[in-house]
């Protein structure tokens, strides 16, 4: 039997609009449907915070829990991975930063990575291409983690030391003696945060060539900065300590992975994706959470999973088709959401269905 990655059992508490909700599910992909503001995307938010990080909407513990109770939240289930099964619960109490544990012992948030991949396609990142570069460095991290999950501590060891940096530098502290750890470990980090991102579009590439599928391919290169970003560790560290006065005068590091962008280009047509139409722009999108899935279930040995956020509203009656066949073909148990059945009328057996309603601002799930 091939390897899978899925949910088999998930239990939220106290988590947004829900006070208690059960599944019980299958390694199908999960339609779920009703009304807006019902509650659906909630769900998609606590499956995404089986990763590393804030989950699909970045926000705080404290957010995420249920008002006017503000109890705290927690969520638990059985994840099936590679052939093996975990018990994953992970919760915030009081807005304190959440915890996580999996087969009942504490663990960092970085173990989430190691046992699953969550990819997420939701309506904010639909101006990805047209918005600013830091919601495209974030995309790329995403896409990054899922393949290399040591990712997110290298990125966060290197925000501390530029942050301790840029403190200098607002400071006006001119000492090069406190400077010089500082750089040594913004060059070792920021290098291996910059050739992570090339492995994980050069998987992308190799996921797109030759794929059998309805959705447009996209050529993406990674942008540097206008100072550009040096191979090796101690080019950066040189960069680095000699571009000191130019930093000391913009108050901030002008040079380093935090500066970089990413470029993508509609291939078929040769045209920037910030140009495209708005459907060429999604169909380029929804192209690239595939080509990612296809590449993880190489790279991971399983497909990850997919939380695609009101994905078909957006896509018409042959790409929606098109889209579910593509992740059934891959063995991928897909979040969904749409506000009717008949967005997921081509899924038919292929799926599993769940309800959410709402009433006197409570979520209600139910399997029809």
């Amino acid at each position: 039997m091939a390897a899978s990655l899925f949910v088999s059992s998930l239990t939220l508490s106290h988590f947004r609009s829900h006070k208690l909700a059960r599944l019980e599910l299958d390694a199908r992909p999960v339609a779920i449907f009703g009304p807006n503001g019902a509650g659906k995307t909630n769900i998609l938010e606590a499956v995404s915070l089986f990763s590393p990080g804030r989950g699909l909407r970045r926000s705080s513990a404290e957010d995420m829990t249920r008002r006017p109770e503000a109890l705290g939240w927690k969520l638990s289930g059985v994840l099936h991975s590679l052939q093996q099964v975990h018990e994953v619960e992970t919760w915030s109490e009081g807005g304190a930063a959440r915890q996580v544990k999996i087969d009942g012992k504490a663990a960092p948030q970085t173990a989430l990575g190691r046992i699953a991949r969550v990819l997420w396609l939701i309506p904010s990142m639909d101006r990805l291409w047209i918005e600013g570069a830091e919601g495209r460095r974030r995309f790329l991290d995403r896409m990054t983690l899922s393949f290399i999950p040591d990712h997110a501590q290298v990125s966060l060891e290197y925000e501390k030391a530029m942050r301790e940096r840029n403190r200098l530098l607002k400071d006006m502290v001119r000492d090069p003696h406190w400077y010089a750890a500082l750089e040594q470990r913004m060059a070792e980090t920021g290098t291996a945060i910059h050739a992570n991102r090339l492995r994980a579009l050069d998987a992308l590439a190799d996921a797109q060539r030759g794929a059998q599928t309805a959705f447009p391919a996209a050529d993406l290169t990674l942008q540097p900065g206008e100072l550009g970003m040096p191979e090796t560790v101690e080019d950066v560290r040189t960069v680095l300590a000699d571009g000191r006065n130019r930093d000391l005068a913009a108050g901030r590091t002008l040079l380093g992975p935090h500066r970089a962008d990413l470029y993508g280009i509609y291939a078929a047509k040769n045209v920037p994706a910030k140009d495209c139409s708005t459907g060429e722009q999604k169909a380029l999108l929804v192209s690239l959470i595939l080509a990612n899935a296809r590449a993880l279930a190489q790279d991971f040995g399983a497909p990850p999973l997919l939380l695609l956020d009101e994905v078909a509203a957006h896509l018409d009656a042959n790409r929606r088709a098109a889209l579910y066949d593509e992740i059934c073909a891959l063995g991928a148990q897909a979040w969904m959401t749409g506000t009717e059945t008949e967005l997921f009328d081509s899924l038919s057996e292929r799926a599993q269905y769940v309800e959410v309603t709402e009433a006197d601002s409570v979520s209600t799930v139910s399997r029809p």
